[in-house]
């Protein structure tokens, strides 16, 4: 099979690299479609060097705020224009089911016109200094920022670190995963048509050990924004540290649900397959951990049981519009999830549902499943409270469609069980009791708290964890200002006399002089 050759986008242009081609396979398929250039360390040199340039020509970083804003919205009105061929390319090397790209995709246009509205309706502050003086504070670009997405969500994580960083004046060097680099770099050929200058907006290609490194660590770059595994974000962000730049990591997550007594079993349940099975689990804030009263313990078991065989039951090719749930990304990591769920088995984890990787031929497409890496909704539970949270299942970021359900029986212990984790993503809470919500809600260790629903997003909604599940956040005005320095101008518009007279600090003689 012949496959497509992409290119880099650097300068303004496709632009190829010295590093050894990397291969982009189909996760549904196994199939190697594609092949991209590399960047070798001299790419990411000349590609940093080229971006500072253009930083400093001011043809982006100074121009007007409403060049920049129009700029952004012809991004959104071109990525609209352009959703069916990227949506296309984006289910080819993911596996992601087209119905969940249908649904995703065409949201990313938020994130250009949030920030557009922004940087046009922005207001510099005024501060209260003392005597005749008269000081603002001006929001002004870093210079080169790099950007490294995961995976998982190629677009979406992209988008949601470029528009602020755009926004902002800043030049971007984004470096996708080597898994899955192809719509960034279809990106970068929308940024071009829409206005941004060249050398703006860059992408490089290539692994972590290699292309990564060389960027996070090159003298130029000012910023790094990392989204990744929490082991890759330590190891980013002391390089970065060395440098003195700044530093945004969204990391890993192990997020906890709870389900209390009063909540509907029903809709619970129905969020309960959503937060844990979407992106076949492939998300940093899925929901892992699923804790529920022990009253109704037994009847939500039964019932995700029931959804996850449905779901398998209708998983086929994920270009398959009926198609509910595709593959996961690679062989390596259906490895890693298998070996996690046979870990708690053997520690006496009950199999509920799933647990194997799937073969044969789907019942709704015929599409052969040994071909891919398919891996059903997999439940464990069952075991006791104390097998269950041994297990590495539990304390590990599986990154699979796999969820481990343990029952409590009070508010206290429930929270217990949620907090025990080195990971503070996300959380989502199921009750219609209003007070109990604000109770638990204010009592959990995350970045991000859902009530009654999992995974909602909004550009103007912080998305970031604590703990070791990141540094700082993405989305909202706070995004914006990461990529941005103050600068303090102070003026002091006193007459020459009045300076003459209180700012001559060793005229002859004694006397009061102002200091600040």
């Amino acid at each position: 099979m012949t496959s497509e050759a992409y290119k880099m986008w650097v300068g303004g242009q496709e632009k190829e690299g010295r590093a050894e081609p990397i291969p982009i396979e189909d996760p549904a398929t196994g199939d190697i479609f594609a092949h991209c250039h590399s960047a070798s360390a001299q790419d990411i040199d000349d590609a940093v060097k080229h971006a500072h340039a253009v930083f400093k020509s001011g043809i982006w970083s100074k121009a007007p705020r409403h060049v920049r804003a129009d700029t952004l919205d012809r991004i959104a009105d071109l990525l609209t224009n352009n959703l069916p061929r990227l949506i296309d390319l984006e289910v080819r090397q993911t596996g992601r089911a087209i119905r969940e790209m249908n649904a995703q995709v065409p949201t990313l246009v938020k994130w250009f016109r949030y920030y557009a509205s922004l940087i046009r309706t922005e207001e510099r502050s005024v501060l209260p200094t003392t005597g005749k003086l008269h000081n603002w504070i001006d929001r002004v670009p870093l210079g080169v920022v790099a950007q490294i997405t995961p995976f998982n969500h190629p677009m979406l994580i992209a988008v949601k670190k470029i528009a602020p960083a755009l926004a902002a004046g800043n030049s971007v060097v984004l470096k996708p995963s080597e898994l899955t680099p192809l719509t960034s770099i279809e990106l970068g050929k929308l940024m071009k048509e829409a206005g941004v200058p060249d050398g703006v907006f860059n992408v490089v290609t290539g692994d972590g050990i290699t292309t990564g490194k060389a960027l996070v660590g090159h003298p130029l770059i000012k910023k790094v924004d990392v989204t990744g595994g929490t082991p890759a974000g330590r190891a980013i962000g002391a390089i970065v540290g060395g440098n003195l730049s700044r530093f945004t990591a969204e990391l890993g997550g192990k997020a906890p649900l709870i389900v209390f007594e009063k909540a509907n079993v029903e809709a619970a349940v129905n969020g309960i397959a959503f937060g844990s099975f979407i992106a076949s689990g492939q998300t940093c804030v899925a929901a892992t951990r699923i804790i529920v009263h022990s009253s109704i313990l037994a009847t939500v078991i039964q019932k995700l049981k029931d959804k996850a065989e449905s779901i398998e039951r209708r998983m086929g090719s994920p270009k398959n519009p009926d198609s509910m749930m595709g593959p996961l990304v690679s062989a390596k990591q259906l490895v890693n999830v298998q070996t996690l769920v046979d870990h708690a088995i053997d520690a006496g984890v009950e199999l509920v549902a799933g647990g194997k990787r799937m073969t044969g031929a789907s019942s709704i497409d015929e599409s052969d499943f040994s071909n891919g890496y398919f891996y059903p909704p997999t439940i464990l539970a069952n075991g006791t409270t104390k097998s269950i949270v041994d297990t590495r299942i539990w304390k590990e970021e599986a990154f699979g469609p796999v969820i481990v359900v343990v029952g409590f029986e009070t508010e206290e212990e429930a929270l217990t069980l949620a907090n025990d984790s080195e990971f503070g993503l996300g959380a989502a809470i199921w009750t219609q009791d209003l007070a109990q919500a604000y109770r638990v809600s204010e009592a959990i260790e995350a970045g991000i708290c859902w009530v009654n629903t999992h995974h909602r997003n909004d550009p103007s909604s912080p998305w970031g964890g604590i703990k070791n599940s990141g540094v700082g956040s993405e989305n909202g005005v706070d995004a914006y200002r990461a990529y941005t320095t103050t600068k303090s101008t102070i003026i002091n518009y006193a007459t020459p006399e009045e300076i003459l007279a209180t700012d001559d600090w060793f005229r002859e003689g004694a006397g009061e002089v102002r200091y600040g």
